[in-house]
C-alpha cells in the first residue's frame, strides 16, 4: 500500500462558506511524483489532535499561500496587514503540526509559505516584506502574467556545498521559481541553510536534528513535479522516507 501523505490546507471563504482548501498541484505532486497518497489537513487549531493524525500519517506537505504568517508570532508589524492578508486558523494548525511532525519522526516537505512557517514554529522570524530589503530583489508573484508564466524560472539559487540538496540534485545551482513577499531574517536554530538565492534570501532549509526527512523550499518544487527533475528528485526522496515511516508504522509488533 502507497504511504498517507497529510497536506495542510488554508482556511477561506468559497461560496460565503469557510472551507478547507488544498491546490491541486500539491496533492498531484504527492499522488504522482512521491508516489503516496494525499489527504487533507483541515485548518482546525486547538480543534484537531494533532498527534492522534500524525499517528496514523506517513508524512506531511505544507503548502504555499497568498497569506502571511500572523506578524506577532515573529515580531512583525502586525498593523501593516489585513485580515484577508493572513490565516491565524492555519498558523494555529500548521506551526503546531511542524513541530510534532518533527519530534515524532513524521518526513515533512514544507513549501512556500511552509518554508516560512518551519522558520517560525523552531524559533525563527521573517521578512515582512521581503521586497522592501536593501539588496532585495522583487520575489513577488506577477498576477499581470498567466499562471503559467508565473511558474517559470525567475532566479537562481545557490546549494550549500555539503548539503543533502546537493546530493540530492547532484548540482551546486539551478534555476527556479520562487514567488513570495516574505521570506527567513533571523534562522531558526535547528535549521540548516541548504541554498539561497541570488540576493542572499535563504531558499530551502532543513531541520539538523531531526529523525526523518524534514526539508523546506521557498520556491515550488510542486508545480508540474513530473517534468522537473530536481522537483522528481526532491519528490522522489520525500516519498522514499514516507514509504519507510510506512513500513515502519505498519509492520506487525515483534516482527
Amino acid at each position: 500500500m502507497r504511504p498517507v501523505v497529510g497536506i495542510s490546507a488554508c482556511s477561506e471563504k468559497v461560496s460565503g462558506v469557510v472551507s478547507h482548501c488544498v491546490g491541486d498541484k500539491y496533492a498531484r505532486a504527492v499522488a504522482v511524483a512521491a508516489e503516496c497518497i494525499p489527504v487533507l489537513i483541515p485548518a482546525l487549531g486547538e480543534d484537531l489532535d494533532i498527534r492522534c493524525l500524525l499517528e496514523r500519517l506517513d508524512g506531511v506537505l505544507t503548502t504555499g499561500s497568498d497569506t502571511g504568517v500572523e506578524p506577532d508570532l515573529y515580531g512583525g508589524d502586525g498593523s501593516r496587514q489585513t485580515a484577508d492578508d493572513l490565516d491565524p486558523d492555519r498558523d494555529a494548525t500548521t506551526l503546531p503540526l511542524l513541530r510534532a511532525a518533527v519530534e515524532m519522526g513524521v518526513p515533512l516537505l514544507a513549501i512556500c509559505r511552509g518554508h516560512q512557517e518551519l522558520n517560525v514554529a523552531f524559533g525563527g522570524t521573517l521578512h515582512q516584506f521581503i521586497h522592501e530589503q536593501p539588496g532585495r530583489r522583487n520575489h513577488r508573484e506577477d498576477y499581470s502574467v498567466p499562471k503559467e508564466e508565473r511558474y517559470e524560472p525567475v532566479h537562481t539559487v545557490h546549494l550549500a556545498p555539503d548539503g543533502l540538496l546537493t546530493k540530492l540534485f547532484g548540482c551546486e545551482h539551478l534555476e527556479v521559481n520562487s514567488l513570495h513577499w516574505q521570506a527567513i531574517d533571523r534562522l531558526a536554530p535547528r535549521l540548516a541553510v541548504e541554498a539561497r538565492a541570488d540576493d542572499g534570501v535563504i531558499e530551502a532549509t532543513r531541520v539538523t536534528d531531526a529523525p526523518a526527512f524534514a526539508v523546506s523550499a521557498q520556491w515550488h518544487p510542486e508545480w508540474r513535479a513530473d517534468q522537473n527533475p530536481y522537483s522528481q528528485a526532491l519528490f522522489r526522496a520525500f516519498g522514499a522516507a514516507c514509504r519507510r515511516r510506512a513500513a515502519a508504522r505498519t509492520a506487525p509488533v515483534g516482527g
